[in-house]
């Protein structure tokens, strides 16, 4: 027996209700940032998974999954330890490597859509 993949859909981006996923308070650098976000798709074994993630201004660090995301509204500068400086707004896309830590400068509230692959 195999089992149906999910239907084709659409959302609407920009004013979709979002979760709120609270930051590890030791990730938080400057300011009081918020994010929240929304899984639009899951693959069944976790591995693969695609969403809407919004955070408020403020500085964080993280450590990356391996993403290419697309900013549809805000600005942010991203500093990639031993790497580049990426300056990301509205209509961009990027690329960050499973690994990377990095620190986000949020300079107005950003929304992207994302597409992470877990190993």
């Amino acid at each position: 027996m195999s089992i149906a993949p999910p239907p084709s859909f659409a959302v609407h981006v920009p004013d979709l209700p979002l979760e709120p996923d609270p930051l590890d308070p030791e990730q938080i650098v400057a300011g009081s940032p918020e994010v929240s976000g929304r899984v639009l798709w899951e693959s069944a074994d976790g591995r693969q998974v695609r969403g809407v993630w919004q955070i408020t201004p403020g500085v964080v660090t993280d450590t990356e999954a391996d993403e290419l995301f697309v900013v549809l509204s805000g600005r942010a500068t991203i500093e990639v330890a031993g790497g580049g400086v990426l300056e990301v707004g509205p209509g961009d896309a990027a690329v960050l490597r499973a690994g990377d830590r990095t620190r986000w400068t949020i300079h107005e509230t950003l929304r992207k859509v994302y597409q992470i692959s877990l190993p």
